[in-house]
C-alpha cells in the first residue's frame, strides 16, 4: 500500500465520529505532529499517542491499530524530514481562514499546533521567550483561541493583516525548526528581526 493510501485511510479514522469528542481530526493531528517535530523537548510516543486520542481508540483489530499508529509515526517522520530539509513544509490545506474560521481547516490545524506547543509549553518559552512569542503569533491569531485578549481581537478586525500573517505560517515553521533544532551559527541569523 502507497503511503498516500496510508495517509487516506488516517484521515478517515481520524476524522470519524465514533473516536473521543476531545481527539485531534486529521488537520489538527497534522499541526499536533508539526509541533511535536519542532518541539525543543522530546514528547515520548505513548504520551502524544494519548493526547492525540484522548482515549484508547476502538480498533477493529490488532491489525488497524498497528496500520493507524505506524501511519502517525511515519507521518512525524516525514514532517521531521521535510522540516530539516530546505524545503517549506505547507500545512495540508489553504493558508486561509476563509467566510466561516471557526470550520475552516486551517483553524483545525493551528489549534493542533498548539495542542502540540501546550504539551511542553515551558520548554518551548524557557530560552527567548519573545523571539518565540512573535514567531508563534500567525499560528496564535489563525487558531481562534486568543481571540477574547485584546490585542487579539484587534488583529482580528484587519483581515488584511490576518491574511499575510497565515500567508507566513510555513516561513515561521521553518523558523522555529532553526531556532530549536540547528546549531547556533545557522539558526540566529535567519531569525526575524527582533521589532525595537
Amino acid at each position: 500500500m502507497s503511503f498516500a493510501d496510508q495517509l487516506e485511510r488516517l484521515q478517515q479514522f481520524l476524522d470519524a465520529d465514533d473516536l473521543h469528542d476531545e481527539a485531534l481530526d486529521y488537520l489538527a493531528g497534522h499541526g499536533f505532529l508539526t509541533a511535536l517535530s519542532i518541539s525543543p523537548a522530546e514528547v515520548p510516543e505513548q504520551e502524544w499517542m494519548f493526547e492525540l486520542f484522548a482515549e484508547d481508540p476502538k480498533y477493529t483489530d490488532d491489525a488497524q491499530k498497528i496500520d493507524i499508529e505506524n501511519t502517525l509515526r511515519e507521518l512525524k517522520a516525514l514532517i521531521e524530514r521535510i522540516l530539516a530539509s530546505d524545503e517549506e513544509l505547507e500545512p495540508p490545506c489553504e493558508l486561509t481562514l476563509g467566510d466561516e474560521p471557526d470550520l475552516s481547516d486551517l483553524r483545525s490545524w493551528c489549534v493542533g499546533f498548539l495542542e502540540g506547543v501546550f504539551l511542553r509549553e515551558e520548554d518551548w518559552f524557557s530560552q527567548d521567550e519573545e523571539t518565540v512569542s512573535e514567531l508563534l503569533l500567525p499560528i496564535m491569531v489563525g487558531s481562534g483561541l486568543f481571540e477574547d485578549q485584546p490585542e487579539f481581537a484587534d488583529i482580528a478586525k484587519d483581515e488584511e493583516m490576518v491574511q499575510d500573517m497565515l500567508d507566513h505560517i510555513p516561513d515561521v515553521l521553518t523558523q522555529l525548526y532553526l531556532l530549536f533544532q540547528a546549531p547556533e551559527e545557522k539558526a540566529r541569523p535567519a531569525l526575524l528581526d527582533p521589532r525595537h
